[in-house]
């Protein structure tokens, strides 16, 4: 347990002088990854010690004393081979003990590597008066010592260099900038790295904030069915409302599933709407719908914004179909109808490859084309239901 009071030591690099009955030196080393140590443990005689009593531990494991060399009676040293990257970011624990067991002397280790140049910097902002920005570390992201990332921003062409400072545990690489940004001016925003052992900075990014605008996904989205047609279902949502008092359109997109599928169809030709009938489902089958927007034309700006996080997801079940549920064996019937069904089965493709989406005119036509064939097998079911009566 000594070994880890010495870790929060460590943590709190106050380490060194935890002690005086001896001293180790180096204090605290940074080193790249197969990199060898040797470090030294000295003692005062005057307190009745002598190197030939000393030991070493790695992180609370005594070390084989074949990496041991007497230097003098006062001091003993110990020599790491190859070392691997650290344990723990705050790094690991070299200790020297006297013969019964008690320590005399700490110092932390940090093996690691120095940071790659950050990578994927992107920024939003949520209501054109905050910004968020994320990237993720170079390379493989692992430098087994601890690294610091600093958001860096400044208006292009003037301004003073500013530091981005609401970090979160959870999100170690997003920063949050709350307010205090400046509309219809570009910004350079970068991230730079460091630690120990080196420091990197990412490639400079350059945007305007109205450029980036994203919104909290639909409100309200709702899922019902379209009368009695077997094969369609209406989608109607809310604006984001943290938009609704800004001057823009909004584009939006929907993409539906089956329940025992996880492939979604999008529909993307949806537009400033918020309803869209969905034609040319599976009858007596439940859909999952999601919804999300993309802000457009924020205060006069020429460009798209972001998509939103899709809404959560809304479902109902379309109607089951007529003919699936009467069961008529009737021969004759089906030989009447067989030249008809094969009349429309042309016309009824491509009515259905064009009502897909939410276009108006192709929609109204298959409604058409779908009540009256409903209709017709209803008619057709109480003729036969008569003439066995």
């Amino acid at each position: 347990m000594i070994w880890l009071l010495f870790l929060l030591l460590c943590a709190a690099g106050l380490l060194s002088s935890a002690t005086q009955m001896a001293t180790i030196y180096p204090q605290d080393p940074a080193l790249p990854i197969g990199s060898s140590l040797t470090a030294t443990c000295s003692v005062n005689l005057d307190h009745g010690l002598h190197a030939g009593s000393l030991y070493w531990t790695l992180n609370g494991k005594r070390l084989p004393s074949s990496t041991y060399s007497i230097l003098s009676p006062t001091v003993l040293s110990v020599t790491l081979p190859r070392l691997s990257g650290s344990r723990q970011r705050s790094g690991d624990n070299l200790m020297c003990h006297n013969s019964g067991g008690h320590v005399l002397a700490g110092s932390c280790i940090y093996v690691g590597m120095p940071p790659e140049k950050p990578v994927n910097l992107t920024c939003w902002s949520r209501n054109t008066k905050d910004l968020t920005c994320k990237w993720a570390p170079g390379g493989q992201g692992e430098t087994f010592i601890k690294t610091k990332y600093t958001l860096k921003y400044k208006l292009r062409w003037y301004g003073r260099e500013k530091e981005c400072e609401e970090y979160t545990m959870d999100h170690p690489y997003t920063c949050y900038i709350p307010r205090d940004l400046a509309l219809f001016t570009p910004y350079e925003i970068w991230v730079e790295a460091s630690n120990q052992l080196g420091s990197a900075t990412s490639d400079v990014i350059y945007l305007d904030i109205l450029d980036v605008v994203t919104t909290d996904p639909p409100t309200d989205v709702t899922l019902s069915r379209v009368g009695d047609l077997e094969d369609q279902l209406t989608v109607r949502w809310g604006t984001p409302p943290a938009l609704r008092d800004f001057l823009f359109q909004a584009k939006y997109q929907i993409r539906y599933r089956l329940e025992e599928s996880s492939d979604w169809k999008v529909v993307d030709d949806v537009g400033n709407q918020t309803s869209c009938r969905l034609a040319g489902l599976r009858p007596g089958t439940v859909y999952f719908v999601q919804v999300r927007c993309n802000p457009v034309g924020i205060l006069g700006s020429r460009k798209a914004g972001i998509w939103s996080e899709w809404s959560h997801p809304t479902a109902a079940s379309t109607p089951h179909s007529e003919r699936l549920m009467t069961g008529s064996c009737d021969s004759k019937a089906g030989q009447q109808n067989s030249t008809l069904r094969r009349d429309l089965k042309q016309f009824f493709g491509w009515v259905r490859k064009h009502a897909y989406g939410c276009s108006g005119m192709s929609i109204k036509l298959y409604d058409q084309w779908r009540v009256w064939l409903q209709k017709s097998h209803k008619t057709r079911n109480q003729v036969l239901q008569g003439d066995k009566s």
